[in-house]
């Protein structure tokens, strides 16, 4: 489902209670296929309307907010990251297990996410638009995590949504990996956030 998600589509804390076991379950099938390891390190969660949804349900579970301000307070910082029906939006994450291996790359991955890209089989590629909302990186390091956005012309839309292959790809001097063609499921998965 497309469209940003409003205040009668959450549902209430105690009503999230008694159903967060079973929607908890359905996001997480739904969220395997929806990410794309890019090399060893480098993972892309491709966020959509649900995966958003369950993050704000989240949020006001833990924080235990009710109020109308604090509600819309959470859709107002989490909608941003729901698809407009002609864009991809992705968490991208750079994973180390060990923190001293992540402390030394870091720094070595400045500007990383200025260099992702989404290609579309026999149309093209589209540079991701990064952390739109604040800036991620210092002149010291990269962030570990970062927003990003890849807006696919009307041709890439319509050949994704014929059943083109897309392929993504991380062009960093010191992180370059690309997979030519993201697995079925996910390529159809991402496929349902086009209009």
């Amino acid at each position: 489902m497309i469209g940003k998600l409003q205040r009668d589509d959450l549902y209430s804390l105690e009503k999230y209670a008694e159903l967060r076991p079973a929607f908890r379950d359905e996001v997480m099938a739904h969220k395997k296929h929806r990410q794309v390891e890019v090399g060893p390190h480098a993972t892309l969660y491709f966020e959509d309307r649900l995966t958003m949804q369950y993050q704000i349900q989240e949020m006001l579970r833990v924080e235990r907010i009710f109020e109308t301000a604090g509600i819309e307070e959470e859709l107002a910082a989490y909608n941003p990251l729901i698809p407009d029906g002609s864009n991809f939006k992705a968490t991208f994450m750079l994973e180390y297990t060990d923190a001293e291996e992540r402390r030394q790359a870091l720094p070595g991955l400045i500007g990383i996410e200025e260099c992702i890209y989404v290609s579309v089989d026999g149309v093209g590629q589209v540079g991701a638009i990064a952390d739109e909302d604040l800036e991620r990186t210092s002149a010291e390091k990269t962030s570990s995590v970062h927003f990003l956005r890849f807006e696919l012309t009307p041709e890439m839309v319509q050949a994704i949504k014929n059943g083109a292959d897309i392929g993504i790809a991380i062009t960093h001097e010191n992180y370059a990996h690309a997979i030519d063609r993201v697995p079925a499921p996910v390529r159809d998965s991402l496929a349902q956030d086009l209009a």
